[in-house]
């Protein structure tokens, strides 16, 4: 049995009617205290949900390793982490206020309505006062309008969709991982710098709110440069065999590809772009190239020597040097035998950031913890100083754009980064149009 299991089962023994395995005592303590699932004995329970199945369940499993590594450090194991070099001082490595933190563990399948069944099972039955993770836009965007009616913290996990933080936006959500707008704003001057302004892109696009707000972003941002959108083709996130989609390219007049994948799912249409030989066409004479928006090194490393050359952009990588990150891949790489994803990073940074503000506020209350994370500056996580700001719940940092290395020395050194975009360049009013259509609203400390 898995340590999230044996936690939930203990979990289940105190804070339910045994017989019929529902939380009442929970919630009539929440009603007690003013907000849902407060806390009342020695431990604090988090909710991790995670793809653990499904086109990202790469990506989940890295997240789980990170988010376990997260409590072994709040809870005084380990050599501390990035509470090192974090520039707040709250967490002092014994839990949070004061309270061992335990953790449940739920599968999000990648499928929205899955993701929303298992947050409500962590909330409902086992007292998570907070929930965290996915890869999944669509899945953020569900669970994150889940908490904020339900009244505890999500924090996300990997989502880049802009709508997360734009039109979805809420009250009780919390976004560390950058945008597709970041992406487009980082990435484009990259692409005009070494592949010049007269290009003629075709993008293929996973169709769920993150591909419609990257292929929105990247069209936008190379449009702006002087490229030329020759089409736009939405493909099902459950594909597996994109060949259907990548024979039409060829005889389009484009010139460039672009795509708006993650996951298994870029693995895939990569990979068969390659075997459709459109990385050895001319066209426009001009080599034909292809472009990752969104990168990461597990999806590097699932598609193998096909990334060699191709740029993307990236929230964070390993082979930073500055001394979060340095310290991050020390504490992840001793616990597991090799480097942190960017997914990850994530989570395990969003975990710490949700500790420290309940921490400053000193208290687990929604309302309190959204306080102290609105407007809050920080450095020592990795990218750089970042702020989070308070009209949005957006992250501002850094943005990397890699490409994919042509002579990698192991599984894991796939991607380097070729420019560092600083946060200024990525920065957008809270108003912009891309990001319109929401308001935060009100927080909600529920029961």
């Amino acid at each position: 049995m898995s340590k999230g299991n044996l936690t939930r089962r203990g979990v289940l023994k105190t804070g339910a009617v045994a017989s019929a395995g529902l939380a009442l005592p929970t919630y009539l303590s929440a009603q007690e205290s003013g907000f849902t699932n407060a806390p009342t004995g020695s431990t604090v329970t988090l909710g991790f949900n995670v793809p653990q199945s499904g086109p990202y369940a790469d990506e989940g499993a890295d997240e789980l390793r990170a988010y376990e590594l997260a409590v072994e450090h709040l809870n005084g194991g380990g050599d501390g982490g990035l509470m090192n070099t974090f520039s707040s001082k709250a967490l002092q490595g014994n839990g949070i206020l004061g309270k061992k933190v335990e953790y449940v563990t739920g599968d999000t399948q990648t499928k929205s309505d899955a993701a929303r069944a298992s947050a409500r099972s962590m909330i409902e039955k086992d007292g998570a006062i907070m929930i965290t993770g996915g890869s999944s836009s669509g899945v953020a965007v569900a669970v994150q309008d889940l908490c904020q009616s339900a009244g505890v913290i999500f924090m996300a996990g990997l989502t880049h969709s802009n709508d997360t933080t734009g039109k979805d936006k809420k009250a009780n959500g919390f976004r560390h991982f950058f945008n597709a707008y970041m992406s487009g704003a980082a990435l484009a001057p990259v692409l005009q710098s070494i592949y010049g302004s007269d290009r003629k892109a075709y993008h293929l696009t996973a169709d769920y709110t993150w591909g419609w707000t990257q292929e929105e972003s990247i069209v936008a941002a190379t449009e702006a440069l002087g490229w030329e959108t020759v089409n736009t083709v939405l493909t099902p996130l459950a594909a597996t065999d994109f060949s259907s989609y990548i024979a039409p390219v060829m005889n389009s007049g484009a010139d460039v590809l672009v795509l708006n994948h993650y996951g298994g799912n870029m693995v895939n249409s990569l990979t068969n772009a390659v075997q459709f030989g459109l990385r050895d066409r001319q066209a426009n004479g001009k080599n034909f190239e292809i472009v990752v928006p969104l990168y990461s090194r597990l999806m590097a490393r699932g598609a193998g020597a096909n990334v060699k050359g191709i740029h993307g952009s990236t929230n964070w990588h390993w082979s930073l040097q500055d001394e979060g990150s340095q310290a991050f891949v020390q504490s992840f790489g001793t616990k597991y035998g090799f480097p942190p994803s960017q997914a990850a990073h994530t989570c395990y940074v969003q975990t710490l950031l949700y500790a420290d503000a309940v921490e400053r506020a000193g208290s687990f209350a929604p309302c309190a913890v959204g306080e102290a994370l609105e407007g809050f500056e920080f450095d020592g996580m990795g990218n750089g100083p970042t702020l989070y700001r308070a009209d949005d719940h957006q992250c501002f940092k850094d943005v990397l754009v890699v490409r994919g290395k042509e002579n990698p020395t192991s599984e894991f050194d796939l991607l380097e980064v070729v420019e560092v975009t600083p946060a200024s360049q990525v920065t957008y009013p809270a108003d912009h149009p891309m990001f319109a259509g929401g308001q935060l609203g009100n927080c909600n400390n529920g029961a």
